[in-house]
């Protein structure tokens, strides 16, 4: 099947399948928030990105191999929801921005800076820290060495827009200017876009966008 990332609440996950990785999107919780579980191909390894909700939603898309480590994009509670109770059950060990941690109830056992290595077996995700939507938001960046790169932006990147910065300017400039630098910067266009909430996206897609979201100022 092909991927597509529409997924809704109550309903299967999407699976894209890459060569050396497999990232399963699922929609959980009343803010219809996506998770993304990734797994190794060559090792079987896996982690979760966003604990958000519904934690036996989680934890049956985990299966029986677990997870080692859960990675929460930022502190807004939408996105831990179901943290504790996946950490209890698995024992993950769990990620966030360092400037997010104190905003998370369960205790972060790795603080994230800009540019860190978070791996799932033998793949490698680096780290972009991006201020504005709160402090201390991640998104991870897996550059495919078969293909193009992905990006999981938590609620930093939709389609057609950055995160709400809650009408702060200064927010929103940090924010975009984060995202311009970091993200589309440094990427490709045919880079693949995870956000926190809806559907997937490309950079592509919105590059030409980025002069209207800033004029905009949201």
């Amino acid at each position: 099947m092909t991927y597509s990332g529409v997924v809704k609440v109550g309903g299967p996950a999407d699976v894209h399948e890459l060569t050396d990785l497999m990232i399963s999107k699922v929609a959980v919780g009343p803010m219809d928030n996506n998770a993304y579980l990734l797994r190794c191909r060559a090792t079987g390894e896996q982690i979760l990105i966003d604990a958000a909700a519904e934690p036996a939603t989680l934890l049956g898309l985990i299966g029986d191999d677990s997870v080692t480590a859960v990675v929460t994009t930022h502190r807004h509670g939408d996105h831990w929801g179901a943290l504790a109770e996946v950490v209890a059950a698995t024992g993950a060990r769990t990620y966030a921005g360092r400037d997010d941690a104190e905003g998370i109830p369960v205790p972060t056992d790795v603080p994230v800076d800009d540019g860190d290595t978070v791996r799932v077996g033998r793949v490698e995700l680096t780290a972009r820290h991006l201020v504005g939507h709160t402090p201390g938001s991640i998104a991870l960046v897996y550059d495919d060495p078969h293909g193009h790169p992905h990006v999981f932006t938590g609620d930093c990147l939709f389609p057609g827009g950055v995160g709400n910065t809650h009408d702060d300017p200064a927010a929103f400039a940090s924010l975009l200017d984060g995202v311009e630098e970091k993200l589309f910067g440094t990427l490709p266009d045919e880079t693949w876009v995870y956000p926190g909430h809806g559907r997937d996206t490309t950079l592509g897609a919105e590059r030409p966008q980025l002069p209207e979201w800033r004029s905009r100022g949201w």
